[in-house]
């Protein structure tokens, strides 16, 4: 007997798969990952930049803030393209990698 897992199962799965990820990590490594992104000011670098960028983001990241990221970084990288993703949150990139890596190749053929 075969078991078929409609979308919204798949789904479920793969916010589970990212939790896991975040779980494997080492206490340290992940606090140290934590004082790095949240004290480190990408200002400059950002200001830097002088290629095609694309900013992704989830509007339901709880993890990071998009006015805090992906809002500004969107205005201070020249020429950069923003897309927002509704209902997306942290691990769109696992739990919805065909939408992602469609808009990744679309921007890459621009």
């Amino acid at each position: 007997m075969k078991t078929i897992l409609a979308a919204p199962d798949l789904l479920k799965i793969e916010k589970i798969w990212f939790w896991l990820q975040g779980m494997m990590a080492g206490f340290k490594g992940v606090i140290d990952c934590i004082k790095a992104f949240s004290e480190t000011d990408f200002t400059e670098d950002l200001k830097k930049f002088d290629v095609p960028t694309l900013i992704l983001h989830g509007d339901d990241d709880q993890i990071v803030p998009i006015g805090a990221s992906a809002m500004l970084s969107s205005k201070i990288v020249k020429g950069s393209t923003l897309k927002v993703y509704p209902d997306f949150d942290h691990g769109m990139c696992s739990t919805h990698k065909d939408r992602i890596n469609a808009d990744l190749l679309t921007f890459l053929k621009e």
